[in-house]
């Protein structure tokens, strides 16, 4: 593979000094947020304080401009200290990038827009339900708008809503009661009357991305909340970009690449410090240990030249195809997974302790397989792609 050129930067490259220390800073209290279960908010407060909850928003609105190697480069920062914090901060990315947002009324946007450069303004989209499930796999969503003489009434549930305890705005997709229904977007602010957050969320990992259960009943919205709505025709005949597509699977993947890589730099400490007595030297000095740490280093190398080649290749205006985009996110979190496995496999009882952080990595790493596309959706398209004559 040649040499990729730099990018020429069109905003203001966050430091490495800034994002080393939101790094260490999240870690320290990964482990009390990954107890508790509870909303990141200081975080979310530091976020804001260093100017990158508004990252991506475009510079005619006041942010940053943003484009993918620099929010990736963000998010994998985040998510090596915290990943909770990473993939609810993604979602506001996602959305400010312009991926979900160039059919919105002007007015609307302007309005999130001003909210994320003043460091709230958190979106998070809020799509499953418990009959459907993921609506990626088809079918239309139970949750129903209303037509009323003021705007629209929203009634409905949506589970695994990421961030639903410390958002600014609901993205909930629905459909509308009209004879042909009409399937999209209403923003809702958490304040709106008819809201209840049930505590649903108690996972394997991931726990501070609080995605609990978030019932509407009734809950009134203004007519121009309802910021894309068409027939499901309309939506197969003029699908979201590919480039909205490609963030979700390099963001995912750059995610749990950075626990993966928290997870390398503990044990790279473990196995320097443990001197076995009969031994007489660290664990770090055997073959066999050097061999299984140089796989873990192969692995996080290969989603390094993958993540970033794509990231590159999408800022210069020659992004990889949708297909090519998710397997890259098969690829990186299997590589992640792996790495980490092998962390438990080298330390034995002691990585599967909770005093030591690896239990927690392995935990948060696994939940990357729940992230749509899931691996059967991928692997299909891949197939069938390769199989086209």
């Amino acid at each position: 593979m040649g040499v990729i050129a730099p990018l020429r930067h069109e905003y203001e490259r966050v430091s490495d000094a800034v994002l080393e220390r939101l790094t260490l800073d999240f870690s320290a209290t990964a482990e009390q947020y990954d107890r508790s279960a509870a909303f990141p908010r200081a975080n979310f407060e530091r976020l804001a304080a260093e100017g990158l909850i508004g990252l991506t928003v475009p510079k005619a609105y006041g942010g940053q401009g943003a484009k993918l190697v620099e929010g990736l480069r963000v998010l994998g920062a985040v998510a090596k200290g915290e990943p909770s914090t990473a993939l609810i901060l993604f979602m506001t990315y996602a959305y400010h990038a312009g991926l979900k947002t160039s059919q919105w009324p002007e007015h609307i946007y302007a309005e999130l827009a001003r909210d994320a450069v003043a460091g709230r303004g958190l979106i998070g989209g809020l799509r499953v339900e418990p009959e459907l499930g993921t609506p990626v796999r088809g079918g239309l969503p139970k949750t129903t708008a209303v037509k009323t003489k003021d705007g629209w009434s929203l009634s409905g549930s949506k589970i695994y809503s990421t961030g639903s305890t410390g958002l600014d705005w609901f993205a909930v997709y629905a459909r509308t009661d009209e004879p042909e229904p009409r399937v999209g977007t209403f923003l809702v602010r958490p304040d709106a009357p008819g809201i209840e957050i049930l505590p649903a969320w108690d996972h394997l990992g991931m726990r501070a991305t609080v995605s609990h259960e978030v019932v509407f009943t009734d809950t009134p919205l203004a007519a121009d909340y309802a910021v894309d709505l068409r027939t499901p025709r309309e939506w197969a005949e003029q699908p979201p970009e590919a480039s909205a597509f490609l963030w979700n699977a390099l963001a995912i993947s750059t995610i749990y690449d950075g626990v993966a890589r928290a997870a390398r730099d503990w044990l790279k400490t473990y196995l320097n410090d443990r001197v076995p007595t009969n031994l007489g030297a660290s664990l770090a000095t055997l073959p066999r240990v050097q061999e299984k740490f140089g796989e873990i280093e192969a692995l996080l190398y290969a989603n390094r030249i993958l993540i970033d080649d794509a990231a590159r290749r999408a800022d210069a205006g020659d992004p990889p195809s949708g297909v090519e985009g998710n397997t890259i996110k098969y690829l990186a979190t299997a590589n992640a997974i792996r790495a980490v496995e092998i962390g438990l496999e080298l330390t034995g009882n002691p990585g599967l302790s909770r005093r030591n952080p690896l239990e927690r990595h392995y935990r948060d790493v696994l939940c990357s397989r729940i992230h749509s596309p899931q691996t059967d959706t991928i692997l299909t398209a891949a197939g069938k792609q390769g199989l086209t004559l």
